[in-house]
C-alpha cells in the first residue's frame, strides 16, 4: 500500500500542479480564424487596418476583423463548420497589394476546439512554387534545428537508459511540461518568455527529481523488473496526457512573443527568423555544456561510470542513487528546455512531446542506445534526415507531403541498424 500512495501522491502533485499555473485557462479553446499581414515588398513589414469579412456556409455574415498595429487579426466563431473569409480590398493601405489579386477570399473547414491561420500573402507576385535547389539552403537550417532539439530532449532519455536500464515512455511529457509551463507563465502571469522558459526549466528539474524521488526510486528500491518499470511508465504517459488536455485545451497556442518576426535574411526561397538562429545558437552552447560536464566534472564522469557498469561504480564508492537521482533531474531539465525552443516555431500543443518522442527513440538507437554522445549525433541526423526528405518530388505533381516526411527517418534508420545493429556510434558489446 505504501507504494501505491506514494504513486497516487505524485500524480495528485502534478495535476494539482498544473491546476494553479492554468489559471482560469479553458479545457478547451473555441473556435476561430485567425491571420497575420504581412507586406512582403517592405522586409514583412505587419500591415494594419485590413478588414476581413467571415461568412458561414449559409452566406450568414459573422462578422470582420480588423489587423492591429501588430498585423494580427482574430474573430470567434459560433461553432465548427465551413467559413468562408473575404478580404475587403478597399481596405488595403496605399501601397500594399495582394500577392495573388484573385485570390481575395478563402474557404476552409474548422473543426470544434481549433483555431484556424488564413493568411493573404501581401507583396510581388511568386511565378510559382520554388525548385528543390532553391529549398535546399532554408530546409537544411532547419533540419539543423530540428536535429539539435530533439538531441536536447534525448539525452537525458538516454542517459536514463544508460543507468538504469528503463525505457521511459514518460519522457515525451516532460517536453510538454516545460512548453506548458512557458505557456502558462507567459499568457497567464505576464512574464516575458525568456524568465518564463528559465522557470519551467527549473521546474522541470523539480518535477523530474519528485518523479524519481516518489515514483521511480521506490519501485527500483523493490526490485521491480524494466519491463514493469516500462509499463508503469507508458501509464505515466497517458495520464499526464490527459492532464494536459485537460487545463490546455486541444488547440495549438503561440507565445505571446516572437511569433512574428522581421526575417534577419533569406536562404535560398525562405526566410530566415530571428528566432530560429536563437535556437540553433542556444542548442548547441547547450549541447556543448552538456558535454563538458559529462568528461570534465566529477558528477558527469560518475554518470558516465554507472552507465557503463553499474555495479562496479557503486564497488568503487560511487553513491549510484544520487547520481541516478541527478541524471533524472538534468534529463527532465533539457526536456523542458527542448520543449520551449520547440514552441517557438511551432506553438504550443498538449502532445508535442509524443510528436517528439518516437524521434528521440531513433535517434538515440541510431547513435547507440546508452550512449549520451552516440544519441545526440543521431537525433542530429535524423532531425536533418526528416527535413531534407521533404524535398523528394517523385513527379511534377506529386512531392512527399510534410505528414509523411518522418518516414524517410526511419527508413533510413532501419537500414542503418540493418548494417550495425548497434548504432552509429554505439560498441558491439556493452558491459553491464
Amino acid at each position: 500500500m505504501g507504494l501505491t500512495r506514494r504513486l497516487v501522491t505524485v500524480c495528485t502533485l502534478l495535476i494539482v500542479g498544473l491546476g494553479c499555473w492554468s489559471g482560469l485557462a479553458s479545457a478547451q479553446g473555441g473556435e476561430a480564424i485567425a491571420g497575420t499581414f504581412l507586406n512582403r515588398e517592405d522586409g514583412n513589414k505587419p500591415v494594419a487596418g485590413v478588414k476581413v469579412d467571415v461568412v458561414d456556409s449559409s452566406g450568414k455574415k459573422v462578422g470582420t476583423a480588423v489587423s492591429d498595429d501588430s498585423g494580427k487579426y482574430s474573430l470567434d466563431l459560433p461553432g465548427p463548420g465551413t467559413y468562408t473569409a473575404k478580404l475587403q480590398v478597399g481596405s488595403l493601405p496605399k501601397g500594399v497589394r495582394l500577392t495573388d489579386t484573385k485570390k481575395t477570399q478563402l474557404t476552409v473547414e474548422v473543426s470544434e476546439g481549433r483555431r484556424r491561420a488564413i493568411i493573404f500573402p501581401f507583396g510581388k507576385g511568386i511565378a510559382g512554387p520554388a525548385g528543390a535547389l532553391d529549398r535546399l539552403p532554408g530546409t537544411l537550417l532547419d533540419g539543423v534545428r530540428l536535429g539539435l532539439i530533439i538531441a536536447m530532449t534525448a539525452i537525458g532519455l538516454s542517459l536514463i537508459y544508460g543507468t538504469t536500464q528503463f525505457t521511459n515512455f514518460a519522457h515525451g511529457e516532460m517536453v510538454t511540461f516545460g512548453a506548458l509551463v512557458t505557456w502558462f507563465l507567459n499568457h497567464d502571469g505576464g512574464l516575458p518568455v525568456l524568465w518564463s522558459a528559465l522557470i519551467a526549466v527549473a521546474l522541470s528539474a523539480a518535477a523530474g527529481l519528485v518523479l524519481d524521488a516518489g515514483l521511480w526510486g521506490p519501485l527500483r528500491k523493490r526490485k521491480t523488473s524494466p519491463f514493469s518499470l516500462m509499463v508503469v511508465s507508458f501509464g505515466l504517459s497517458i495520464t499526464l496526457i490527459a492532464v494536459y488536455q485537460l487545463f490546455f485545451g486541444t488547440r495549438n497556442r503561440p507565445f505571446t512573443e516572437y511569433a512574428i518576426q522581421k526575417p534577419l535574411f533569406s536562404l535560398g526561397s525562405q526566410n530566415v527568423p530571428p528566432r530560429a538562429i536563437v535556437t540553433i545558437v542556444l542548442s548547441v552552447v547547450v549541447l556543448g555544456a552538456v558535454g563538458l560536464f559529462l568528461q570534465r566534472a566529477r558528477f558527469g564522469k560518475a554518470m558516465r561510470a554507472v552507465a557503463d557498469n553499474g555495479p562496479l561504480a557503486a564497488s568503487s564508492g560511487i553513491n549510484t542513487a544520487r547520481v541516478v537521482r541527478l541524471v533524472w533531474m538534468m534529463g527532465s531539465a533539457l526536456a523542458g528546455l527542448g520543449g520551449v525552443l520547440y514552441s517557438l516555431d511551432q506553438g504550443v500543443n498538449f502532445l508535442e512531446g509524443q510528436s517528439l518522442l518516437l524521434l528521440m527513440f531513433a535517434g538515440i538507437t541510431l547513435g547507440g542506445l546508452g550512449t549520451s554522445f552516440g544519441a545526440a549525433a543521431g537525433c542530429f541526423i535524423l532531425g536533418v534526415a526528416i527535413q531534407l526528405s521533404t524535398l523528394v518530388n517523385f513527379s511534377e505533381t506529386f512531392r512527399v507531403p510534410p505528414s509523411l516526411k518522418n518516414v524517410g527517418a526511419l527508413v533510413v534508420l532501419i537500414v542503418v541498424l540493418m548494417v550495425r545493429p548497434q548504432g552509429v556510434f554505439g560498441r558491439r558489446e556493452r558491459v553491464g
